[in-house]
């Protein structure tokens, strides 16, 4: 038989449409994965790297250089050890001024010529650094930057070096595999009351924090509880595992988790355990990190997250 012109175009229509839907089915089933976007993996590994990139910028935990406590009154700053704040760096200037710690506020008084910022404006008298309404103000001079903490009665000045050797040795964090069974979900248990709990630090000092909550949730047929307070839009929990004995930091670790919808009414909180952190004490001496509560070592060894860095 022979076909005319009129009964081959609605064949070649028909082919064309079979082959547009053959396409699509396989691209459906391959090309469009893509477009659902990365994998739990990928996106754990993204996160790790933001984390690691926090900690190399000029506010992360890499670049610190000192840790110095106030006495009430004058305290002078400069390189060499007849100042009262050894500054540890070896281009630091030989003076440059005195801090005076009075009434819960603090003033620095530049040395003459000592080149001192704040604010990128240099400092050229007395000028408030510190006070109980106000955010401290960070000093700077070439590579140095230093401020004013508080932590309890003690008033401290955090020392901060960009040209830190630390920086440039860091390379990065060992963590164990990506285990999304590790990414659970728990029910946050709210106290009735307001309620405080006591928070001990490095420097053995006692805080009541806010209980946000407790944190409720099963692993291997057992279930764990977590305390959680609050650190701004987020859940903050201090843990400890056995993990911490030869793998990961001794002190614990941090994780951190988004607070559940408030009119959602199921109180669920998804953790994910592959986020826990080292604390900033795991890679200096001049942090003053948060101890987990008693209540807050598992028995479950949390074979997710950070491990520990370098001999601490």
């Amino acid at each position: 038989m022979k076909f005319t012109s009129h009964s081959v175009g609605p064949l070649n229509n028909y082919s064309r449409c079979f082959f547009g839907l053959w396409f699509l089915a396989m691209a459906a089933s391959v090309g469009w994965r893509n477009a659902e976007g990365p994998s739990y993996k990928e996106q754990i590994d993204a996160w790790h790297q933001t984390r690691i990139n926090s900690l190399k910028s000029e506010t992360g935990w890499l670049n610190l250089a000192g840790l110095f406590w106030l006495s009430n009154g004058k305290n002078s700053l400069g390189r060499g050890t007849d100042f009262d704040l050894d500054f540890p760096v070896a281009d630091a200037p030989a003076d440059l001024g005195a801090l005076y710690l009075e009434n819960g506020h603090v003033r620095f008084v530049p040395k003459a010529g000592a080149a001192v910022l704040a604010d990128g404006k240099l400092v050229t008298g007395p000028l408030v650094i510190f006070a109980p309404d106000q955010k401290p103000l960070v000093l700077a001079h070439g590579s140095l930057r230093w401020f004013i903490i508080k932590r309890g009665p003690k008033y401290g000045v955090r020392l901060r070096d960009l040209d830190s050797p630390q920086l440039k040795e860091f390379q990065t964090i060992n963590r164990y595999p990506v285990d999304e069974s590790w990414r659970v979900k728990a029910r946050l248990e709210t106290p009735s009351t307001p309620t405080t709990i006591p928070i001990i630090d490095v420097l053995g000092l006692t805080s009541q924090q806010p209980l946000a909550g407790t944190l409720v949730f099963e692993r291997a047929g057992k279930t764990y509880r977590l305390d959680a307070v609050e650190e701004g839009d987020k859940l903050f929990i201090l843990f400890g595992d056995p993990t911490n004995e030869h793998e990961t930091y001794g002190a614990g670790r941090f994780l951190y988790a988004d607070k559940p919808i408030s009119n959602a009414g199921t109180g669920l909180v998804v953790l994910d355990f592959n986020q826990s952190i080292n604390p900033p004490c795991a890679f200096t001496p001049f942090a003053t990190c948060p101890i987990p509560p008693k209540q807050n070592k598992l028995t479950a060894a949390v074979t997710a997250g950070e491990k520990r860095y370098g001999d601490h």
